[in-house]
């Protein structure tokens, strides 16, 4: 069975770019035609390293059904952040308004999600993917063993992956998200109450604690569903996040 993937914006419109980024003033200055044309080459740069991972990625999952009759990955979500959101974190952080400050501080321009059927998966997928010789590992999240406050799991990994230029390599951070399908649905539920919603202030903390008992539960559920999975296949096992490079 092949991978979906599925890609959360479609690919770079380099016109449509160009007009946002005239229209969008950064302080009092708008950018340049220089600045237009080197943003969209560095986009297309990342563009490029979200596609290496994800074939990659897909790569892995054939090689574990062939070997263990078992698919890994569920599906797969790629996306690039769109301008605004680029912008936005630059002014946050009160960056400068260049290249190499995208380049230097935002990691998560590029992303994917991979969701997996089994916490054993995300763990193997994830390994396999950073032994990889021309993968360097440049950051681990682990949120599955150490989950946030509100009851956030899942694993996350900032990769660089070479993308092949004219000009030669150029090696490239790609955040990958891992987590089983209880994750992910959870997640996309606490993501809505917590950005998408008008509620209450009273109703919103009683949702919100009990998406935190549902973590629990939902955390206890993969467990045991784990260890039958176990029973039943020979595919491999693993526990630990990958160590950074």
């Amino acid at each position: 069975m092949s991978t979906v993937i599925l890609d959360r914006r479609s690919r770079i419109n380099t016109k449509e770019l160009q007009i946002r980024l005239k229209n969008n003033n950064f302080g009092e200055k708008g950018f340049s035609s220089k600045q237009v044309a080197a943003f969209i080459n560095q986009m297309q740069v990342y563009e490029g390293a979200m596609y290496e991972i994800s074939t990659k990625l897909e790569i892995l999952d054939s090689e574990f059904s062939m070997r263990f009759s078992h698919n890994p990955i569920h599906h797969m979500e790629r996306r690039l952040k769109s301008v605004d959101s680029i912008l936005g974190k630059l002014k946050h952080k009160n960056l400068p308004l260049t290249i190499d400050a995208i380049k230097d501080n935002l990691f998560d321009v590029a992303g994917i999600r991979v969701i997996c059927n089994y916490r054993d998966d995300v763990y193997s997928v994830a390994n396999y993917l950073s032994a990889q010789s021309d993968i360097q590992v440049l950051r681990v999240k682990d949120y599955i063993k150490n989950p946030k406050q509100n009851g956030y799991r899942s694993l996350h990994v900032i990769y660089a992956v070479p993308v092949f230029l004219s000009s030669g390599p150029h090696y490239t951070p790609v955040e990958v998200q891992l987590r089983t399908i209880a994750m992910d649905y959870w997640a996309s539920l606490e993501h809505a109450l917590r950005y998408k919603t008008d509620l209450p202030d009273a109703k919103l903390a009683e949702h919100s604690q009990t998406l935190l008992d549902c973590a629990r539960s939902l955390q206890n559920i993969e467990t045991q569903m784990q260890n039958i999975h176990r029973d039943i296949n020979k595919a491999p096992q693993a526990g630990e996040a990958p160590q950074t490079s």
